[in-house]
């Protein structure tokens, strides 16, 4: 048994969440301020949460304490 638990990292919890079928999703950049001169087609698009891939996906996973 390990001596050590592996702990979460509390900033990756708040910006990252795991689906069930155990894709890692983020929120798109550019959503918070000066919204007026962006397109309302842009702003929705910008709302939906996107998935992470690659190693990345990985590091994160093991961050949120999931593998």
């Amino acid at each position: 048994m390990a001596k050590n638990k592996q702990k979460t990292r509390k900033s990756a919890v708040k910006r990252f969440n795991v689906s069930k079928g155990g894709k890692v999703l983020h929120r798109s950049k550019g959503f918070r301020h000066l919204k007026s001169k962006k397109n309302k087609k842009w702003l929705r698009r910008l709302k939906k949460m996107n998935p992470v891939q690659g190693k990345y996906k990985r590091k994160l996973l093991k961050m949120l304490g999931k593998k």
